[in-house]
């Protein structure tokens, strides 16, 4: 156990100090640290309790989910009544419910059977709830009305939370921040922590748009003033421009959506050198949008973003390739808002902010400084008892813990991961952890000395014989912290990454590391007694 051939020590060598060399980073100015390579420039990211940042709480608009989830109820009834070519004199949403009234009153038993299709089982078709999407209700008079249930209601809020995490999380990584905390919180809320992000305004703005996308082509058959004057036609709407305020008249129909664009990149326009957002459609979108070009030369159409007419340019010759640009006065920084608001995605509902903070890490700055505090102490008393009680290997011990906490700093440092007060705490515990498998060590070789061993048979012994110990007990605390990381979230999962990595580290140094150092120091200095 003792002996080391000349690439086990160079292995064991390189591997530490690679290692350790990842946290160098952290200590030097970051200008100087700019300049290395990239893959170089990993640090440590601060979390939001020791840095600050941004906290923003969002919640899912439910009686847009409930409209959007009548709207389609309404559209699917229309749908299967022409296809059943059965007549109908009105179908209009009133409160809760869509409301169809049949032109003959016999077609009511012949319409019920193709309205139930709608009424789908909660949860597909192996549900055991009996709970249905809607209530089909036969009131007389040729009357039905569909009524979406409110279980129905609470599981599309939960889908549509569940799909805003995801995309509220590409537009945040697409700042350019690091390690965002986005979580759920409740049934209808989103919680979202930015660290490091001080001024929360540009967040706010790529997190409040919907960021629903259309092409849709502009009304010429009245201006919008004779419209408002008049009565809007039936398949058209007035909408405003979102810089200029100018109204137009706009057709409904929806030529290209933007769930078929591909990407959106910000660039700048070859003649005139402003800002533009340059997009692309799949296969689909292209085959749309050519068509409609094609047949609507000399027409305007508009690009309305979340009921807001972005640009409405005239259509000078049909555009085949499928792709385009929007531009209208776009600074920058808009243009580079606008095609991240694109390239994640639409919202499936609106999400309204009912909280914001501006977190300075002065909030809990006496916390952390007596986090930092309590974490010197610690640190201090573990290398004094050490060196106290075990002198010479006690050194030994207290050299493998710094080059312990070092390479956890570089392993920290690799992933990006960020430190947080929970994480510190973690990196005290792996201390304790780390000279506990050193304490089982030493221990072993001095009851090998009592029993009349010799130094390095004892030494060799104590190694060998509480390895099995030391692997047990810490497979079982990384189970417990990849418990707390599965199960956890934020400062929990902080104190689990650090906890988890400590132990990998720990077993590493504590074995590997210092009994390579106590086999130099045997071979070198040939002892007769152990100074334990």
């Amino acid at each position: 156990m003792l002996y080391f051939s000349r690439w086990k020590v160079m292995a064991i060598l390189l591997t530490s100090l690679i290692v350790c060399l990842f946290a160098v980073p952290n200590f030097l100015p970051e200008k100087m640290v700019q300049s290395w390579p990239k893959w170089a420039q990993r640090h440590i990211v601060l979390g939001l309790d020791l840095q600050g940042g941004s906290h923003i709480l969002l919640e899912v608009d439910s009686g847009a989910v409930r409209k959007e989830k009548l709207e389609t109820l309404r559209d699917d009834v229309r749908r299967v009544m022409r296809e059943a070519r059965i007549g109908y004199t009105s179908l209009v949403i009133r409160g809760t419910s869509v409301e169809l009234r049949l032109r003959e009153i016999n077609d009511t038993q012949a319409a019920l059977p193709k309205l139930r299709t709608l009424s789908q089982p909660l949860g597909g078709i192996l549900s055991t709830t009996g709970q249905r999407s809607a209530d089909i209700e036969d009131t007389g008079g040729g009357l039905i009305r569909l009524t979406v249930t409110e279980p129905a209601l609470i599981e599309r809020i939960r889908q549509s939370v569940e799909q805003s995490i995801q995309i509220v999380e590409r537009r945040v990584n697409e700042l350019g921040t690091v390690e965002p905390s986005i979580q759920r919180q409740g049934v209808d809320r989103i919680l979202v922590q930015v660290p490091g992000l001080q001024d929360p305004a540009r967040l706010k703005d790529l997190l409040g748009k919907t960021a629903k996308l259309t092409f849709r082509m502009v009304d010429q058959t009245m201006t919008p003033e004779q419209a408002k004057a008049g009565r809007v036609p039936p398949e058209s709407e007035i909408l405003e421009g979102e810089k200029d305020k100018q109204t137009y008249l706009i057709e409904k129909r929806v030529v290209v959506s933007g769930e078929d664009l591909t990407d959106a990149q910000p660039g700048f326009d070859q003649r005139t050198s402003e800002p533009i957002v340059t997009f692309r459609f799949n296969t689909n979108g292209a085959r749309k949008f050519a068509q409609a070009t094609q047949q609507n030369v000399g027409r305007p159409f508009a690009i309305v973003l979340d009921n807001k007419v972005i640009s409405a340019p005239v259509i000078r010759e049909p555009i085949l390739g499928g792709s385009g640009q929007i531009s209208g006065n776009f600074t920058v920084e808009s243009a580079n808002d606008l095609s991240i608001l694109l390239r994640a995605g639409a919202l499936p509902a609106p999400l309204t902010i009912i909280e914001e903070r501006t977190v300075g890490p002065g909030l809990g700055q006496d916390s952390i400084e007596k986090g930092k505090l309590a974490s010197y102490v610690g640190s201090v008393m573990v290398v004094v008892f050490m060196f106290a009680t075990y002198g010479l290997f006690g050194l030994f011990a207290n050299v493998a813990v710094a080059i312990n906490v070092a390479m956890i700093f570089g392993v920290l440092s690799m992933l990006n991961a960020t430190l947080t007060l929970p994480g510190i705490a973690g990196i005290v515990l792996t201390v304790g952890i780390a000279v506990d498998s050193n304490v089982l060590i030493y221990e072993r070789i001095r009851e090998e000395v009592r029993t009349g061993r010799t130094t390095i048979t004892a030494i060799d012994a104590g190694f060998s014989r509480a390895l099995a110990t030391i692997m047990d007990s810490n497979i079982t605390t990384f189970i417990a912290a990849a418990v707390l990381f599965y199960i956890g979230t934020g400062p929990v999962r902080g104190f689990a990454v650090t906890l988890g990595i400590g132990i990998v580290t720990t077993v590493f140094t504590a074995f590997t590391l210092t009994r390579l150092i106590v086999a130099t120091w045997v071979r070198w200095w040939r002892p007769q007694h152990v100074p334990i």
